[in-house]
């Protein structure tokens, strides 16, 4: 892609932010927008349909032995950073931003919203094409930590059934919605449905309030460092257009972007 195209893209995907396409993050006081269908509203392309097999399965859950349950960054000393998304919104500013990553020779993880995989079910296979990572952040990103023991579970296990249809596993990590850090009952119940260890993060990009892309480029540079766990989100304009600085960025300081299970195994 010429840069002229990459441009193209980019500014096709910052028109559809002001289309109003843009997912919200994981800002506490507001859910997700996952891409599902508003009842008597027109379907999206996909939804109702038997998705294809994906060319390749996701992993399962990873397992890092010596990490503890619920994991903020990998090993410090090494040249290795994840930038991981939680995944929901728009899927031409999902495809935007994953074409980013792969010219510049990155993979990523993506914590996927069960809901947005009933809405846009093709997603799966783009991003386990692109040699990244898929795991799971809940079926309707609803206030986790809040909720009581068994709609957690549900909330949990309704993502890991729809990642199992789409991909043959449950994805290869739990991120808990609209939070940070899981409770030790949301962290039990993960283990409970598989998940060996709880993906949380050492760098929040502030992506989810649209400051614009210098603004997260600012603030993934000035903070991560080698292990650190960034927490960016699908969906927003100004992540797509923040991602090759950013990566640009990192490999100046002798860092490359790789999958969670790569930076923790």
């Amino acid at each position: 892609m010429t840069s002229l195209d990459r441009r193209s893209v980019l500014r096709a995907a910052a028109s559809a932010a002001a289309a109003g396409a843009l997912a919200t993050g994981c800002d506490p006081h507001r859910d997700e927008d996952t891409g599902a269908v508003p009842s008597g509203g027109p379907r999206p392309s996909g939804a109702g349909q038997v998705p294809p097999a994906p060319v390749r399965a996701a992993r399962p859950p990873t397992r890092a032995p010596g990490l503890p349950v619920q994991i903020e960054h990998g090993p410090r000393t090494g040249k290795a950073v994840a930038l991981t998304f939680h995944g929901a919104g728009d899927p031409k500013l999902a495809t935007a931003l994953l074409a980013e990553a792969e010219r510049a020779g990155a993979r990523v993880t993506v914590l996927a919203v069960g809901t947005w995989l009933d809405a846009q079910p093709a997603m799966a296979r783009r991003i386990l094409d692109g040699g990244h990572e898929l795991g799971n952040h809940t079926l309707h990103h609803r206030n986790i930590d809040a909720l009581p023991a068994a709609e957690a579970y549900a909330e949990i296990t309704g993502c890991a059934d729809r990642l199992r249809k789409l991909t043959g596993t449950i994805g290869s990590w739990f991120r808990p919605s609209q939070t940070r850090r899981a409770t030790d009952l949301v962290t039990g119940l993960a283990r409970k449905a598989g998940y060996p260890h709880v993906l949380s993060y050492d760098v929040d990009s502030l992506d989810a309030n649209d400051p614009g892309a210098p603004a997260v480029q600012r603030t993934v540079l000035d903070s991560v460092g080698p292990g650190s766990v960034v927490s960016l989100h699908l969906g927003h304009a100004g992540t797509v257009a923040a991602l090759p600085p950013i990566l640009d960025g990192l490999r100046r300081r002798g860092l490359r972007a790789v999958t969670t299970t790569e930076l923790v195994t």
